[in-house]
């Protein structure tokens, strides 16, 4: 695991919201309600995180809409009706500590870190750490740390957590996801095969162990195993 990388750093322009701007978030935020995010801590938090400092810059202007994003390094960010409903199911609160895992674009754990106490957030690809620590810079979000690292391996020196976020599908939920989740947490993640489509389980962690549910149908990229990767 390695953290405190090196920024990028991002373009004041970028933050800049014009009117225009301003018009199409609050478009945005009218389709979340219809998409069914109603919870208005995460409507709060998205409106201060502006999605196209997250996007890339060929993709700018369709940041404002509920749809995927292809990102850098050949990845895509989720759009924010499933991030929404996602945060949802689990119930974050001010005094609790995040798992991210998959930070991709950044944006997620950027919503995130405005609800929550603290958050952690791990990506197996360099690249987008770099890029997601300068968006999180140019937030000011302080209390949110992200670390380059395979994220089936969670980031065990921090644990345990309250909430655990999982942005990608596995074929069943890691052993050390689920050893670091606090007692009472909660553990949202796509799980099924690739190229499938994959169960949204919710995971308590109980004293009498981890109790799951089914929260519907979904398809998310494949978390891969192994070494990070620098690019």
């Amino acid at each position: 695991m390695i953290r405190g990388l090196p920024t990028r750093p991002i373009d004041p322009a970028i933050l800049a919201m014009d009117e225009h701007d301003r018009v199409r978030l609050a478009r945005l935020v009218l389709t979340l309600r219809s998409r069914g995010v109603f919870d208005p801590a995460i409507l709060s938090a998205i409106e201060q995180c502006p999605r196209k400092i997250f996007a890339a810059a060929e993709d700018r202007v369709r940041a404002f809409d509920d749809r995927p994003l292809a990102i850098e390094c050949g990845q895509t960010a989720t759009a924010p009706s499933a991030i929404g409903r996602i945060l949802q199911h689990l119930k974050i609160g001010p005094d609790q500590r995040v798992l991210d895992i998959g930070t991709g674009s950044g944006f997620a754990a950027a919503v995130m870190a405005r609800i929550a106490r603290q958050v952690f957030t791990v990506e197996r690809y360099r690249g987008l750490v770099d890029l997601a620590l300068g968006r999180f810079m140019a937030l000011r979000l302080a209390n949110l740390e992200a670390a380059f690292g395979d994220g089936l391996e969670g980031w065990s020196d921090q644990a345990p957590f309250d909430r655990i976020h999982v942005a990608g599908s596995a074929p069943r939920i890691p052993d050390a996801l689920l050893g670091q989740l606090a007692p009472e947490g909660i553990l949202v993640m796509p799980v099924g095969e690739p190229g499938t489509v994959q169960q949204l389980q919710r995971v308590v962690r109980r004293r009498d162990g981890f109790h799951a549910e089914v929260l519907g149908a979904v398809r998310f990229v494949p978390l891969v195993p192994g070494r990070a990767l620098v690019m």
